[in-house]
């Protein structure tokens, strides 16, 4: 009986590291909203790219993890997550309370302002007072969405929210919209620098209600998937240290949207 048991001991101990490694899959499949650059996109060859994308792609080779990338809307994202369609979230998802009580989060991958955008001498400003009557466009699913919705519209500021980025900017410049909500980044590269923002501009300035801003962007991951996250938080620690992450936040930006960290 001893024998027996020193042999299933010795045989545990040989199998622990094999089990270990089955933990991590050898593919998965990764949400993205591809409507919002530069962080998420579709180039002109039809290939999903942008910041956000080529950072996780250099994560996934860290990791060892083959990465299919799925476009998904922004406010499909959470719910794919949790029905198992999608593996991971990686789409400029900003690490809200409300959106830790249903996922999981891997360290900050990057940080960034959220503003408003109106035609320039609207002299509209991202107040309650200001946007009292007017439309503001918001894209489903966003932390601006959720901030519009509990603060602006109830004090009279009428909200209308879009499959995607595109379509906020689409009907803003038809005049559908007075003003819009987003990401500070995406507003400037994607809309205010292009031909279609000729005549638009930031609006006072960022929000920085901390209930719905001020906080980081991360992976997201279903909550017992544990051993995933910590290979890509292992992984973001290895492109910031090796400069990777440098290389390519210098080929997007003349700044770091880490913050003061790194």
């Amino acid at each position: 009986m001893k024998i027996f048991l020193k042999v299933l001991s010795l045989i545990s101990l040989i199998s622990l590291p094999l089990y270990s490694q089955a933990k991590l899959p050898e593919s998965i499949k990764i949400g993205s909203d591809t409507s919002y650059a530069p962080f998420d996109f579709i180039d002109a060859n039809g290939e999903i790219t942008g910041f956000n994308i080529e950072i996780t792609k250099a994560l996934c080779a860290k990791a060892n993890i083959e990465c299919v990338f799925k476009t998904t809307d922004f406010d499909a994202l959470i719910p794919s997550l949790l029905s198992r369609k999608i593996d991971m979230i990686s789409s400029s998802l900003m690490m809200t309370e409300k959106r830790k009580k249903q996922i999981a989060f891997s360290d900050e991958i990057f940080v960034t302002n959220s503003r408003l955008i109106t035609k320039e001498g609207s002299n509209i400003m991202p107040t309650v007072e200001s946007l009292k009557g007017k439309r503001v466009g918001v894209e489903q699913g966003t932390s601006q969405e959720h901030f519009a919705n509990e603060v602006w519209r109830p004090n009279g500021v009428i909200i209308v929210p879009y499959q995607n980025q595109l379509q906020v900017f689409s009907d803003l410049v038809a005049g559908r919209l007075d003003a819009s909500l987003q990401d500070e980044v995406t507003g400037s590269y994607a809309f205010l620098k292009q031909p279609q923002g000729k005549g638009f501009a930031f609006a006072g300035d960022v929000l920085t209600d901390k209930t719905y801003f001020d906080v980081g962007v991360g992976l997201g991951f279903r909550k017992n998937d544990t051993e995933l996250r910590e290979a890509f938080n292992k992984a973001l620690v290895e492109i910031l240290n090796d400069g990777t992450y440098k290389k390519i936040n210098d080929k997007y930006f003349d700044f770091s949207v880490y913050g003061n960290k790194k």
